[in-house]
């Protein structure tokens, strides 16, 4: 479909939930009627937790369906996707095997991270551009859970990984390709953060990194955002110290509440503490629009994230224009 992308890459700081967020897009685009390949690269099976199934082998299965679309999901594992490359552009097939058995591919994968990140990215390469007999994609978009912002511009960016050790031949060649498709119109990088002062500087930071290397930002998703009980000026009220603990006393004895006055000086401080917490919040969306990117924000959920509560998400990030 014209302007949505075919990859979207989540990445974010570790805890900020970009797990969490790649799954629920997932689930957001199947409700769409797409057909979707949700990926992880990190081996921690964060996909088999979010959605109750067993750990997922290097094979894709499906994990959700919606009305008219479904999630298919894969851990790409970078020892598989080297047998797989070789047999695929080597014909190595039982050679491969005998390879890692004497070591020879878990030495390739560890020795060389360009290449370990050049086959990770390659195996979402291959899905992107997959297609069946009749021409159509095989899957309508992959959505990528990426390792973190820490280092998903060194991940991303597999040609400057791959310089020093491959300048021609496949593994240059290949790298190209995928850099072409990362840096592509139909590719957008996502990024997770919280209202909080170090998630948002290393998203800030990512920004600016990706930006850089000709990698096209899509939105920062604002996740776990606590709404306010209290108006503005009830909010303003606390803030200013125009409240005291026996005004707070007496209202809750308005309404029939029994307490003491010591019940309404530990409310009252728990007002400034919440009053507070908003005011940071609001400080830090102000400089994440400083990125000029487009923010969406998800709720926090106080009963936890089921599957119920990926779709609600999901549904707010398409809405949200996350497409």
């Amino acid at each position: 479909m014209a302007g949505e992308k075919r990859l979207h890459v989540v990445t974010g700081k570790g805890g900020t939930g970009k797990s969490t967020v790649a799954a629920a897009l997932a689930l957001g685009l199947a409700r769409e009627g797409r057909r979707v390949l949700l990926c992880e690269v990190e081996g921690r099976q964060g996909i088999a937790q979010l959605f109750d199934v067993p750990p997922l082998p290097y094979e894709e299965r499906q994990v959700a369906a919606s009305d008219e679309g479904a999630v298919y999901a894969l851990a790409i594992d970078a020892e598989e996707a080297l047998l797989e490359y070789l047999a695929m552009f080597y014909r190595l097939g039982r050679a491969g095997r005998a390879l890692d058995r004497f070591g020879v591919i878990d030495f390739a994968t560890t020795i060389a991270p360009g290449v370990r990140d050049v086959l990770l990215t390659g195996k979402v390469y291959e899905a992107v551009r997959r297609r069946e007999s009749d021409g159509s994609y095989t899957y309508d978009a992959v959505v990528l859970d990426a390792p973190p912002t820490g280092r998903i511009t060194r991940f991303l960016n597999v040609n400057s990984e791959v310089a020093g050790l491959a300048k021609v031949g496949p593994v240059k060649r290949q790298a190209d390709s995928i850099m072409t498709m990362m840096r592509s119109r139909r590719t957008a990088v996502h990024l997770v953060t919280l209202l909080e002062e170090m998630p948002v500087q290393e998203t800030m930071d990512a920004i600016n990194e990706l930006t850089d290397v000709g990698l096209g930002i899509g939105h920062v998703v604002v996740n776990q955002v606590l709404p306010s009980p209290l108006s503005e000026e009830a909010a303003e009220r606390v803030a200013n110290g125009d409240l005291t603990a026996a005004a707070v006393t007496r209202s809750l004895r308005r309404a029939d509440l029994e307490v003491d006055a010591g019940a309404g000086a530990a409310l009252l401080e728990e007002g400034r503490q919440h009053v507070g917490r908003q005011r940071l919040q609001t400080h830090q969306r102000a400089v994440l629009t400083e990125a000029g990117a487009p923010v969406v924000e998800l709720p926090h959920l106080e009963d936890g994230v089921d599957l119920a509560g990926l779709f609600a998400l999901g549904a707010r990030l398409v809405d949200g224009g996350v497409r």
